[in-house]
C-alpha cells in the first residue's frame, strides 16, 4: 500500500461534489477551489475496485454501506489515509479504514 502524501479526494468524491452544482460557474467555483487549495484526485485503480467490492459483499447488507461509499473507503484505506467524512453511519462497520468525523 503506498501512503499519498497531502490533500487527497477520491474521485467519485470530486465528481459529487461537481454534480452538486447548479450552473457552470459553480462547476468552476468548485475546480478552482480543489485546485487553489492543492488537492490531487486519486483515481480508480484495479485495487480500490476490487476493495469496493470486498466491502459491498461484507458490509452492504448488515449497514446500508452503498457502492459510492465503498469506492471512497477503499480509495482512503488502499492510499492509507484518513477518511474525513460526515457520514459515520455507513463507514463505521469498515474496520480497517481510518476515520475522522467533520461536523460544519
Amino acid at each position: 500500500m503506498e501512503k499519498t502524501e497531502g490533500r487527497c479526494l477520491s474521485i467519485l468524491t470530486y465528481m459529487e461534489l461537481l454534480q452538486a452544482a447548479q450552473d457552470k460557474k459553480q462547476h468552476s467555483y468548485i475546480k478552482d477551489f480543489i485546485l487553489g487549495l492543492g488537492f490531487v484526485v486519486l483515481p480508480l485503480s484495479e485495487n480500490v475496485g476490487h476493495r469496493a467490492s470486498i466491502y459491498i459483499e461484507e458490509y452492504s447488507l448488515n449497514s446500508g454501506l452503498r457502492a459510492g461509499d465503498a469506492i471512497i473507503a477503499a480509495t482512503a484505506v488502499e492510499n492509507n489515509m484518513m477518511l474525513v467524512t460526515g457520514n459515520a453511519k455507513h463507514f463505521k462497520p469498515i474496520k480497517d479504514l481510518k476515520t475522522i468525523i467533520f461536523r460544519p
